[in-house]
């Protein structure tokens, strides 16, 4: 009796205390939670965000055939730089003349979103007269990361950028050239991407290297050089492109309409509520307390991962819920099967779990296996609803068959053993 109160007490603490963070965040200094209406970031169908039009710099001499290979490249490398800055609800689509668009959520301010996204990412290596001496074909990719770096006398986040083979000689050849021109002052490589000189670094010798490291000051942080690195990782651009258009748009379903939507889910678990309260009585109240936790835990974790929500994210929600609720169903009714023939209630709960519980896994996994390739192959809304579907199916399937288990046993603990309240 003791224990079951306990354990009643714990569930209850740790429900309150989903809740609490879900909804007012938590902040105990090792660990910072935000609340959930700051954590998740929404799509641009429900609160619109910017909108940036690229014009594409043609040189001359390509032929058709080469521009429209070219903005297919380009496309693919905005959406790849846009998920590798975290906007996944972000649509790229092509555009007469040329131009490609992009449209990025809640980014208000265009020229924001111009900056976050940057340019062109094109990044050269020039020498004092400005001529480039290599290119950013010669870069295969670009990681950062933390360190000792020559000519700084303390640790510095930097750059490091893996040259090809052809990207190596080209180096060695300029830092020989540049250590010559010493006497003129001249003996530096600047690292200029899109236009803008982001180091000069001078060089003394002839450097025969596959790597080379961009820095950006002492005062550079973490966040500046990975945004650095992950642009120059999106893969240089067959030609620059320019934005000619900025604009914010409005959201095409707005906010009214989530506010509809999330009303329809609670009206729609209040219902379920009612209906598992009036068929399963006691088993029915633990599941609403089971689904109460679930949706507390998916809020956290929601935040805590930041995830782009947009309407299909939305159904992938309910679609879990739905999932979990049927779980619980295919379990009780187990069990009120072994309360009918006879077994006590401490025996049927095993049994039914027992029985039931094989069958509700494998289907779960199934689904979490689609999620997954969602979430790795999908782009744009699939990845909010492969995201929602994956975190939604995994905390459905532990609290539904953990914690339900658990409560079950806490009230027969608490000498809730007419069986009555269980089985019609």
């Amino acid at each position: 009796m003791k224990k079951s109160v306990t354990t009643a007490v714990i569930v209850l603490a740790l429900l309150a205390l989903l809740l609490t963070t879900a909804l007012c965040g938590l902040n105990l200094g090792f660990i910072q939670i935000q609340p959930i209406q700051e954590g998740i970031v929404l799509g641009l169908d429900l609160v619109g965000g910017s909108e940036i039009t690229y014009e594409a710099q043609i040189p001359a001499g390509m032929s058709r055939e080469e521009i429209d290979s070219g903005l297919e490249v380009a496309q693919s490398m905005l959406r790849q730089r846009l998920n590798g800055l975290g906007y996944t609800e972000a649509s790229v689509y092509m555009a007469s003349g040329d131009r490609i668009v992009v449209e990025i959520p809640a980014v208000d301010d265009p020229e924001q979103a111009v900056q976050q996204l940057g340019k062109t990412a094109v990044v050269t290596f020039q020498d004092a007269d400005g001529n480039v001496v290599l290119g950013g074909g010669d870069i295969k990719s670009a990681t950062y990361s933390h360190g000792q770096v020559s000519g700084y006398p303390v640790p510095v986040y930097h750059v490091v950028l893996n040259l090809t083979s052809e990207g190596s000689e080209k180096f060695a050849d300029a830092t020989e050239v540049a250590a010559e021109r010493m006497l003129e002052g001249k003996n530096y490589i600047s690292i200029v991407m899109d236009g803008e000189i982001i180091s000069a670094p001078q060089v003394s010798e002839r450097i025969y290297s596959d790597s080379a490291v961009i820095t950006m000051g002492t005062n550079a942080t973490v966040e500046q050089v990975r945004y650095l690195s992950e642009l120059i990782s999106a893969g240089q651009l067959p030609f620059s492109l320019e934005h000619v258009k900025l604009q914010s748009v409005g959201a095409s379903l707005g906010e009214r309409s989530l506010e509809t939507s999330l009303m329809a889910g609670l009206i729609g678990l209040a219902l379920v509520c009612l209906f598992m309260l009036a068929v399963y009585r006691i088993m029915g109240f633990i599941s609403c307390i089971a689904l109460l936790i679930y949706g507390s835990a998916f809020a956290v974790v929601a935040s805590v991962a930041h995830i782009n929500l947009s309407l299909p994210g939305i159904a992938g929600v309910i679609l879990t819920v739905g999932m979990a609720v049927d779980a619980n169903v295919v379990i009780y009714e187990r069990i009120k099967e072994e309360l009918r023939l006879g077994k006590t209630l401490r025996y049927a709960i095993d049994a039914g779990y027992r029985h039931a519980v094989s069958a509700i896994v494998d289907s779960n996994i199934t689904t979490i296996i689609a999620a997954a390739v969602l979430w790795i192959f999908g782009t744009g809304t699939i990845l909010s609803f492969a995201q929602t579907l994956l975190i939604g199916v995994v905390l459905s399937m532990i609290i539904m068959l953990v914690f339900t288990k658990l409560l079950l046993k806490t009230a027969v603990g608490l000498k809730i053993t007419n069986l009555k309240a269980y089985c019609a």
